[in-house]
Parts: structure tokens; C-alpha cells; sequence
């Protein structure tokens, strides 16, 4: 993915979103798929991650789709900057279920705006996060 083609996307995150611009890109690595299964899956073979954000300036790629820069792949790549926006903008300081819930809300948001609007692609995606119950939101408290 070329720096040009990640400002851009950047650009449209800003847009889609309404967060303020950083004028930095996060920085970008690419991981074989064992660091997915290891470090978001939690050792689960069949897991599906792609990209990740680490909630510390860095979006991860999965190495197989290195080189990719179809319209699904780029809106994977909204979806970590959306991330990446909220964590600048302090919008989700907390680490509680509730946040995480709705950060990822907002960034499928983004994506599906982005693959529809931009990309002038329809993708279904949905994410029903269930709600948190109390005995989570007791431990995150």
C-alpha cells in the first residue's frame, strides 16, 4: 500500500467520520496471519482478522493482503484508521465493554459508508455486539 493510497484513505476516514484530521499516518505493519490468530484470536485457528489496530499508533495487516488494494481491502483499512481516529481523539479514553461496543460500531459505520459511497460497492457487513451486562461493566468498573 503505497503512503499516496494511505493519505488518501486517511482523508476519507476524516471525512466519513468527522474526527479531526492528525495530519500523521499510523504507522502500518504487516504480520503473517499466525500473529491474528495469536494476539487479537487468542490462539483461535479459525479467526478471521485481517487488520488490527493496536490502540497505540500502529494498524497491522494481514501479510496476504499485502499488495491488495481492491475496495474491500482499502475498506478494511478505513476501519483501522477509524480506530485510529477515536484513539487520538480521547472520544473512547476507557477500555470498557461499553467503549468497545461502540468504537466498533462507528468504524463498520465508516467502512460500510466508505464501500458504498466511495468505492460505489454494497457489502454487507454487520457486527451485532451484544450489549454488556452488568457483571462486565462491574469488572471494567
Amino acid at each position: 500500500m503505497t503512503e499516496h493510497l494511505l493519505k488518501v484513505l486517511l482523508s476519507w476516514t476524516v471525512s466519513l467520520s468527522q474526527y479531526n484530521h492528525p495530519h500523521t499516518l499510523p504507522d502500518i505493519e504487516y504480520r503473517d496471519h499466525a500473529f491474528f490468530v495469536e494476539t487479537v484470536c487468542l490462539n483461535n485457528s479459525k479467526c478471521p482478522i485481517a487488520a488490527w489496530y493496536d490502540n497505540n499508533g500502529t494498524i497491522f495487516l494481514d501479510e496476504r493482503i499485502k499488495g491488495h488494494e481492491d475496495a474491500e481491502t482499502r475498506s478494511l483499512i478505513v476501519h483501522e484508521m477509524t480506530h485510529y481516529l477515536q484513539d487520538l481523539s480521547g472520544k473512547y479514553y476507557g477500555k470498557t465493554c461499553d467503549d468497545h461496543v461502540y468504537r466498533e460500531r462507528e468504524a463498520y459505520s465508516v467502512q460500510r459508508t466508505y464501500l458504498k459511497r466511495i468505492a460505489q460497492v454494497y457489502i454487507a457487513i454487520y457486527q451485532n455486539y451484544p450489549p454488556c451486562s452488568d457483571a462486565q461493566r462491574k469488572l471494567d468498573g
